[in-house]
């Protein structure tokens, strides 16, 4: 508790005697449960914000009680650190919409903590996921994030801090304190969508601890950023917090570029014991040059020089501007703690690109095209919890019920390009496949120009249940109602759809060992026919049913020490209800397509011991369709889903001033495309890294990517446009605080 008798949630607690040490979480009412042998144990309780407390125990005498009290942390204090943390994250609130351990959610969580996002000196999603088992990076026509997870392709399950960030940009971690990778069906806490996983971004908060960092960054091509990170409490109720990023940055590939900046300022205001308030605005810009990768010529990626461009690179553009404006408010009322979030966004994004083709039989020429695409979206969403903790008999219980609102206005429009104002297309030479060939863009007869408007409601229950110290079960049901209105703005037509979906979750923990946690889970998401981008509806899709993805999975979790943990997972993924063409009548349209992903995977974090850290794991994906749909025969792979990946970072603590790191990522072959014709290759990569502190609060890095220089093919959209992996390159990263 602190000196108010309010109870800390979150807290560390760990127990050290001749035993070994065992480490907890206080959970949502502050109890925590050891499992100690006899004798006597120092108990040491941390809590951000409130100085360390030590108590006395005798685990040889029963009955005792055991209160601890936490004083708030008034001075600073200046820490030089010589053994960094490692990568290890405890517990989330997202899966569940409570503070639970990892350990003891019945679910494959994989957590990209800020140690290993500085460390491997990443700066995008792709970074992220790179060492996330199951899950590949999607091309997303080199205009916005987009995961393969599962088997399941998305652009729009992507999260802030629980909230739904769903428009098609690049993000940024200048601003981000972890990154959380929750796979399975989400829709009991998510909503729709997230058939195959979601992720969700924690964002950086005004804390109550002085902070002054400053990153510097300068690489191979041209590659320059710079990022700052400031953290000021101003008195014991208030606290700001300043971060912001500047980019500008060249690439392997010739004539591609990129410009971006962001600002995001926050404030922590505390105004009782009781009550804490959360605001933030973030701004950012990110401007670069389009590129659609490379063409495909007999079942492989064409064989040219990986830096070749295809198109014109000064007609080729992608923009973006995201302004995001959110709040949290949390109020401790003895056992029940209510919680809302809200966030606005306010989306202006465009892309203008050319598109590679197909390339004749003589191997001489490749087809091109060009479209231009905006997009303007706001949104707002409003999401209230309610948990509340209980007991009934020996069996505790974490209740939980919220609600959350939505209503999103989206304007899409597309023109398509006309070469000599003529032609949507024309054929370039191999050789030099770049074209000054003018271009005007004009909307075709099938060209988006639309407006859309989705509301949301929604109400969900769950219950964590304690029913010993070694069973637990989690319950819940989410309630959905998700209407979208339609207006075509070329033809006046006025669609709808609304849908209703229940969407059920649950789970069993048993713990045969307290470190250890075996888990089995069933839970269901649902896809409405609009898609997840729901950039469009027609009188088809306004009669289909949503999709539906059932997950089963067991698995197992193992903190095999305080700060070093194992996981496993074994699943299958059902996704029904997509489209398929009548056999009987080829101008109608069935839903009896189905596909089915069957896989395995293992992950590793933390630390080996006090100088060895560690994170990276193993997947064996098996999707294919399990039903004809539109796009496939019954047994196609689905593309972008590699049979085995293997990722394995580490770091090691030479001496004092020096640490080294080593990573591993291998990928097998994929297809690039659903109809399987075009193969991407299987490679492993090498990367390498330093650790230098020159001071006390400075430090320089060096991260050597791709040290033997594999030439490989990370990723695609289709057939035709291939995106090859980067050649050897360095960055070096100076890290310094005041």
């Amino acid at each position: 508790m602190d000196s108010n008798r309010a109870v800390i949630r979150g807290a560390r607690v760990s127990a050290r005697s001749v035993h070994p040490s065992v480490d907890v979480v206080t959970d949502q009412d502050g109890d925590f449960s050891l499992s100690l042998e006899p004798g006597e144990y120092s108990v040491k309780v941390m809590a951000e914000g409130f100085l360390d407390s030590t108590a006395k125990l005798d685990a040889r005498q029963p009955g005792q009680t055991l209160e601890v009290m936490l004083e708030v942390a008034i001075a600073s204090a200046t820490v030089t650190v010589t053994d960094l943390g490692g990568y290890q994250i405890g517990a989330v609130s997202s899966a569940t919409h409570t503070i639970t351990l990892i350990r003891d959610t019945p679910q494959s969580i994989a957590v990209v903590s800020k140690e290993q996002i500085r460390d491997q000196s990443m700066e995008s999603i792709a970074d992220v996921v790179s060492y996330v088992p199951g899950i590949t990076s999607h091309q997303g026509e080199n205009n916005r994030d987009q995961l393969v997870i599962r088997g399941v392709s998305t652009s729009a399950d992507f999260f802030r801090d629980g909230v739904r960030d769903d428009v098609q940009y690049y993000r940024d971690l200048y601003n981000v304190d972890r990154v959380e990778v929750l796979k399975g069906p989400n829709a009991m806490t998510f909503g729709r969508g997230g058939g195959g996983g979601i992720l969700n971004r924690a964002m950086k908060e005004a804390g109550f601890t002085r902070l002054r960092e400053f990153t510097i960054d300068g690489s191979s091509f041209r590659n320059r950023r710079v990022t700052g990170d400031i953290d000021q409490p101003i008195n014991k109720k208030l606290a700001l917090r300043l971060n912001g990023v500047y980019e500008n940055s060249g690439s392997f590939r010739r004539f591609v570029n990129l410009e971006r900046y962001g600002l995001n300022p926050t404030v922590t205001i505390v105004p009782g014991a009781n009550t804490t308030i959360t605001v933030a605005y973030e701004h950012l810009h990110d401007t670069r040059v389009a590129d659609r990768g490379m063409p495909s010529f007999a079942g492989r990626p064409i064989d040219v020089p990986i830096e070749t461009y295809f198109g014109n690179p000064n007609d080729s553009h992608v923009r973006a501007n995201v302004d995001l404006w959110s709040t949290l408010v949390t109020h401790q009322m003895g056992k029940l703690t209510i919680r809302n979030r809200s966030l606005v966004g306010n989306y202006d994004r465009g892309y203008q690109n050319y598109v590679p083709g197909a390339v004749n039989a003589a191997k001489t020429l490749a087809t091109l095209t060009a479209y231009n695409n905006a997009t303007q979206r706001q949104n707002f969403f409003d999401q209230t919890d309610l948990t509340y903790v209980a007991k009934t008999g020996r069996a505790k219980h974490t209740l939980l019920g919220g609600t959350e609102a939505g209503r999103q206005q989206t304007d899409n429009f597309r023109n398509t390009g006309f070469f000599s104002n003529t032609s949507t297309s024309i054929q370039v030479s191999l050789t030099d496949p770049t074209t000054c060939v003018p271009v005007s863009f004009r909307q075709s007869a099938t060209d988006a120009d639309n407006h859309l408007t989705t509301t949301l409601a929604a109400a969900f229950i769950q219950d964590q249940v304690e029913l010993s110290r070694r069973v637990q079960l989690l319950a819940g049901v989410r309630f959905d109602y998700f209407d979208l209105k339609f207006h075509n703005n070329r033809t006046g037509e006025d669609l709808r759809r609304a849908d209703r979906l229940v969407s059920p979750r649950l789970g069993i923990v048993f713990k045969p060992l307290m470190p250890l946690s075996l888990y089995g889970s069933y839970s269901v998401s649902y896809l409405p026919s609009s898609g997840d981008q729901f950039s469009s509806l027609t009188t088809v899709t306004q009669q289909v049913k949503p999709e539906q993805f059932a997950n089963y999975e067991v698995g197992a979790k193992w903190d095999v020490r305080p700060t070093l943990t194992l996981t496993t997972a074994l699943y299958r993924q059902d996704r029904t209800n997509t489209r398929a063409t009548d056999p009987n009548d080829p101008t109608r349209i069935l839903q009896t397509g189905s596909q089915r992903s069957n896989g395995f995977e293992a992950g590793v974090s933390g630390n080996i011991n006090r100088s060895w850290s560690i994170a990276g794991g193993y997947a064996h994906q098996n999707s294919f369709i399990s039903s004809a749909t539109i796009a496939a025969r019954a047994g196609a792979q689905v593309a972008l889903v590699p049979r085995n990946t293997f990722s394995l970072w580490n770091k090691y603590q030479v001496v004092k001033r020096l640490a080294l790191g080593l990573g591993v990522v291998h990928r097998s072959e994929m297809f690039a495309a659903i109809d399987n014709t075009v193969t991407l290759p299987g490679y492993t990569k090498v990367d390498v890294a330093a650790y230098v502190r020159l001071a006390e609060r400075w430090k320089l890095q060096a991260h050597f990517e791709n040290l033997l220089n594999q030439k490989y093919y990370l990723t695609a959209d289709g057939n035709n446009n291939i995106s090859p992996g980067s050649p050897r390159a360095v960055k070096m990263t100076l890290i310094f605080g005041f």
